[in-house]
């Protein structure tokens, strides 16, 4: 379930100022978004894995907390990831 790092690293590129930019919250929003994308076909897959289940909750509000940080402080970037990402439709 854990990224491999020819996807972190293709996620940091696009998301980052550099390769070696790990910090910026847009790629630690798209790199959480991917894990939630893995995790949710995980949980369909297997329906009572409840562990999994309340992981994939914890990065969903960790995202979520991580947006509203962003739309609090630059409203555009935040429209613009959103828009990226696909979420919010």
């Amino acid at each position: 379930m854990a990224l491999n790092k020819e996807d972190v690293a293709s996620i940091v590129t696009k998301f980052g100022k550099n390769e070696k930019d790990t910090g910026a919250s847009e790629v630690q929003i798209a790199l959480l978004t991917q894990r939630i994308n893995t995790l949710t076909e995980h949980c369909k897959q297997f329906k009572k894995d409840k562990s999994s289940q309340r992981g994939l909750l914890m990065l969903v509000g960790q995202r979520r907390r991580m947006l509203k940080y962003i739309q609090r402080t630059d409203l555009e970037r935040y429209r613009t990831l959103i828009k990226e990402l696909g979420l919010r439709k």
